[in-house]
């Protein structure tokens, strides 16, 4: 499965998100990879802490060899690399993205993203953090996915942004991904006791709109964990924000949940028989 997290709009949780996410999947077992798309490198700083900044082989070299007819490109195996964390494998960005954009626009290598990783076979699941923007990157990373993820920060900025997103994302299937799927709105920085989040979100609901049922709060521990460039689930994997992203991974993962609640009922009728 590769899952796109994507949203227009900055600030909205994109790299916390996908970061998270892969950072479960992992934990729970599965061969993970993220792929850090967006020129900011929030989810490289985040999975690599100080290391980040001493890789050489990235996302930015990829794209940059295909401006090159004199180069083979490497495979994008060339530019994975290893995180601290068991599982889960990252191909970092790269401030030089927004240098190059352009020319990989005029040149049309919009689909050499999904060429490549059609031919990755080895992980379970592939994560892509995306820019704030709907630009190459973006529509590399959606034509190149199943599932679209889509941050939503409750405010009415977002809530403006979120139909032309969704458009977006509509003409990408009908052009280019006729496989891709809005997976469903992730409900971020969500303030329960606040009347305008909760407003927003129940209208949103009554548009029909897919807003998945676990809602992710709004939390100082975050900021920390980004500190400490340790997802959740290893900096703090008893606290309520970790919860929340469980239980949205989950509902991601229907079929590996009740897999998990089957292998747990055995064991118990196990014991009981003993």
């Amino acid at each position: 499965m590769r899952r796109v997290v994507f949203n227009q709009k900055g600030g909205v949780g994109k790299s916390s998100i996908a970061s998270n996410l892969a950072a479960i999947s992992a934990h729970k077992g599965l061969k993970t990879l993220l792929i850090d798309l967006d020129s900011q490198c929030n989810s490289t700083q985040y999975l690599l802490g100080k290391n980040a900044g001493r890789i050489q082989n990235d996302v930015g070299v990829f794209f940059s060899q295909l401006l090159s007819f004199k180069l083979r490109p490497q495979k994008l195996q060339s530019f994975i690399h290893r995180t601290p964390f068991p599982n889960l494998d990252i191909i970092p960005s790269s401030p030089v993205l927004g240098e190059i954009q352009g020319q990989l626009e005029a040149k049309h290598k919009i689909y050499k993203l999904r060429d490549a990783l059609a031919s990755l076979d080895r992980y379970d699941a592939v994560y892509i953090d995306t820019p704030p923007a709907y630009n190459f990157y973006t529509m590399s990373a959606l034509i190149s996915a199943h599932s679209c993820l889509i941050p939503f920060d409750c405010d009415e900025f977002s809530r403006q942004a979120l139909y032309s997103l969704m458009d977006n994302v509509e003409e990408i299937c009908q052009d280019h991904n006729s496989k891709l799927k809005i997976e469903g709105i992730v409900v971020n920085q969500f303030q329960p006791r606040a009347s305008l989040p909760v407003r927003v979100v129940n209208e949103l609901k009554e548009e029909g709109l897919p807003i998945l049922n676990s809602y992710i709060s709004s939390s100082v521990k975050m900021r920390e964990s980004h500190d400490q460039s340790l997802p959740l689930i290893q900096s703090a994997p008893k606290h309520k924000l970790t919860s929340e992203f469980l239980a949205l991974f989950d509902e991601l993962h229907p079929q590996m949940s009740s897999a998990v609640t089957n292998q747990r009922s055995k064991q118990s009728a196990d014991k009981e028989s003993v």
